[in-house]
């Protein structure tokens, strides 16, 4: 229950006399249920959890705390209902999880005034505890298990989805529920493509070869990248590889509790200019991980926060040039006071298979 005293602190401070959590992944965080269909509603001293029958047993055993409603009608209704129970005048609602549609019920319903709110729990889940941790580090051992066992897999004439599935299959294999997003695989000169979800291209002798992925564990994510080549990929791609591999290293180095996002950023950035590639990287240097693949921290020039202790961010330059291939190496950290402590062990030099 403390991080619905924690959300109830927030309430007092924003002058809210409720919240409405609709985002299911803040709804697993204040509440631990892993159910599909479900509200919850939290007052300055009570915390009420709605779901139909289907879920009101596992309701009841993960929502500690909460007292459980089974909704036989329209969930709103059951938030109508508590709105009068508990006299609320001013409620909270998640802005980036609720439809337009969705609003208009529920302000068709309920006679209080209705308040957008955003990144009241997200703030919150940026800050991991120990188990979260833990759950995380879980969720990248079976991550560096496929990857060292798609080394193994990978040979000229197979094609990136083959080695995409077969990625995923090894981490079902090894306990995950689910992967984090389409995993990438980016071969040749398609792996110029940041984002390239693979595709029926047949892998060459001297592609260079860009893997991103990750799997769901308990709830909780990894997001690795690893780039290799099949044989030798030319001495371009090398010298590329050892310049994004210096990049992430030195980042490393200079993450810390107080350093802002921005200027963390900055760091991998300003060496890869430096090197001659700086228009060649044009994505963000990182991002936290948790409960969804892509939450804050944001590692980026936007962000003039301080990163605090506990944070679990990710440390991802990349190189890309088109016609010619790409490199990005990634890995996920913990931010500790007094630097940071990596949670992946396998290699980032470049593996010549």
């Amino acid at each position: 229950m403390s991080r619905v005293k924690a959300i109830q602190t927030e309430l007092k401070k924003q002058e809210l006399d409720a919240l409405l959590v609709t985002s299911p992944f803040n709804l697993r965080y204040v509440s631990n249920f892993t159910g599909s269909t479900g509200l919850g509603v939290i007052t300055h001293d009570k915390a009420y959890f709605v779901t139909d029958f289907r879920y009101t047993e596992q309701a009841a055993e993960q929502a500690e705390g909460y007292e459980i409603i089974q909704n036989t009608g329209p969930i709103f209704d059951e938030v109508k209902a508590l709105v009068e129970k508990e006299s609320i005048a001013n409620l909270g609602f998640e802005t980036n999880f609720m439809t337009f549609s969705n609003y208009e019920l529920l302000d068709s319903l309920v006679k209080c005034k209705l308040t957008p709110v955003s990144g009241l729990i997200e703030s919150l889940r940026e800050i991991k505890e120990e188990n979260e941790i833990e759950t995380i580090q879980e969720a990248i051992k079976i991550t560096e298990y496929a990857f060292e066992e798609i080394l193994h897999f990978i040979k000229p004439g197979v094609t990136e989805i083959e080695v995409a599935n077969k990625l995923d299959f090894l981490m079902r294999e090894k306990g995950a529920s689910g992967v984090s997003f389409d995993t990438i695989v980016a071969s040749g000169k398609r792996s110029a493509m940041p984002h390239g979800v693979a595709s029926s291209k047949s892998i060459e002798q001297g592609d260079m070869i860009t893997i991103d992925f990750g799997c769901y564990y308990n709830g909780y994510v990894s997001d690795m990248t690893r780039t290799f080549a099949l044989g030798d990929p030319g001495e371009e791609l090398k010298k590329i590889h050892q310049i994004v591999l210096d990049a992430n290293l030195k980042v490393t180095e200079q993450i810390k509790a107080g350093i802002t996002g921005k200027d963390l950023d900055a760091v991998a950035r300003d060496y890869i200019t430096e090197k001659g590639y700086g228009k060649a990287f044009g994505h963000s240097t990182g991002h936290g991980i948790g409960l969804e693949v892509h939450e804050g921290p944001g590692i980026n020039f936007k962000n003039e926060n301080e990163l605090v202790s506990g944070n679990v961010i990710t440390n991802e330059p990349g190189i890309y040039i088109p016609g010619l291939g790409g490199v990005r190496i990634e890995d996920d950290l913990v931010v500790t006071d007094s630097g940071s402590r990596n949670l992946m062990t396998v290699s980032k030099e470049l593996i010549q298979l």
